[in-house]
């Protein structure tokens, strides 16, 4: 079953002009959180931050945690873009597909390691489990041609994604996002670690 992270309360805003100032948001509050905690940060220093009113922050969210969910939702649907235009990505399961993903997210590096400084690792991973169920649930994966993907191996595989992500921008990114996408393939479902 998949997982929904909308935000239920917030109105779809879908022009131009109300995507850069919710990027404009969300980029604010991934700068703020590098030197304050998400407890303590206020609408008021997001707002001054992205350049808006509090009363445009409030137009679109009722706090900050809603439009950090409105932020990643945004770096999601980007990603399904540049994904649907990359013709050498393969199949989610394959190197370069799984190469691609890592260089696409590492742009978003901050986003990340501030979310995962701030204990919201079920924001982040309900984001890959929405994604993972609304974009790939009905791929067949190389290899597994003759069925579809569990919900658990779903999830196995969102989760995993995400834990060897978080680890590697934590750790610096010592390997190379090619060495990290062949640990992840030798990981993926159907197929067994240690063959």
């Amino acid at each position: 079953m998949p997982i929904n992270i909308s935000v239920p309360h917030l109105k779809p805003h879908n022009t131009k002009r109300s995507r850069f100032t919710r990027m404009c948001i969300g980029e604010a509050i991934v700068l703020l959180l590098q030197t304050e905690s998400l407890e303590h940060l206020k609408v008021s220093a997001v707002a001054k931050k992205a350049g808006v009113s509090r009363m445009t922050f409030y137009h679109y969210y009722t706090c900050v945690t809603d439009a950090l969910h409105d932020y990643f939702n945004e770096i999601i649907e980007e990603y399904i873009e540049a994904d649907n235009n990359n013709a050498s990505r393969g199949n989610f399961l394959e190197y370069e597909h799984v190469l691609f993903s890592l260089q696409f997210f590492d742009q978003y590096s901050d986003f990340f390691n501030a979310m995962a400084a701030n204990g919201l690792h079920t924001l982040l991973l309900n984001g890959i489990n929405r994604f993972m169920f609304e974009q790939v649930a009905n791929l067949k994966p190389p290899g597994l041609s003759d069925k579809l993907l569990s919900t658990y191996e779903m999830t196995y595989y969102a989760g995993g994604l995400l834990n060897v992500f978080l680890a590697w921008e934590q750790n610096g990114k010592k390997e190379s996002p090619e060495d990290v996408a062949s640990i992840i393939c030798k990981c993926k479902p159907g197929k067994s670690l240690y063959s």
